[in-house]
């Protein structure tokens, strides 16, 4: 951490730097450069060192502050967009598993507007029980295991 010698160097040469520096910064400025200060004029530039200390520091709290809500933000987002993803693969996984997956975007749209225009309770109970029945059947074959991929090494691989 720097002495306060050295964060008031670099504060006074960021001051320096700015285009239109508050009041208190151009206090602090005039009194930093003047050689021989009074006792009342070093009195008041150790409030104003300590008013720049306390901005800075309220600056960074509100800072770190906006960083956290914007993080929580973020979290938030990214959880939405991976339940939205899951979702979409699970929708697609019906397609394939109905075997309609190769088929026309529009004849796909298409057939699932017709059946959104179904109004019949019957139909739609009639095409559940057979699509639980195929889930269920599914969940009940054991999933096969995928080939195993040869493995070699670098010098079997460069031989080749």
């Amino acid at each position: 951490m720097a002495t306060k010698e050295e964060w008031l160097n670099a504060r006074l040469a960021y001051l320096r730097g700015l285009k239109s520096p508050s009041e208190l910064q151009k206090l602090l400025l005039l009194l930093a450069d003047k050689p021989d200060r009074t006792a009342e004029e070093e009195k008041k530039f150790n409030a104003v060192i300590r008013a720049e200390r306390a901005a800075v520091f309220a600056a960074k709290a509100r800072m770190d502050a906006t960083n956290i809500i914007n993080n929580k933000d973020r979290k938030q987002k990214v959880a939405d967009k991976k339940a939205r993803d899951h979702r979409l693969i699970q929708l697609g996984a019906l397609f394939d598993l109905a075997g309609v997956g190769d088929q026309d975007r529009g004849a796909l749209l298409g057939a699932l507007l017709g059946m959104a225009n179904v109004k019949e309770s019957e139909r739609w109970a009639n095409w559940k029980r057979q699509g639980d029945a195929l889930l269920a059947e599914r969940e009940r074959k054991p999933r096969q295991p995928s080939p195993p991929v040869p493995v070699t090494s670098h010098l079997e691989a460069s031989s080749l």
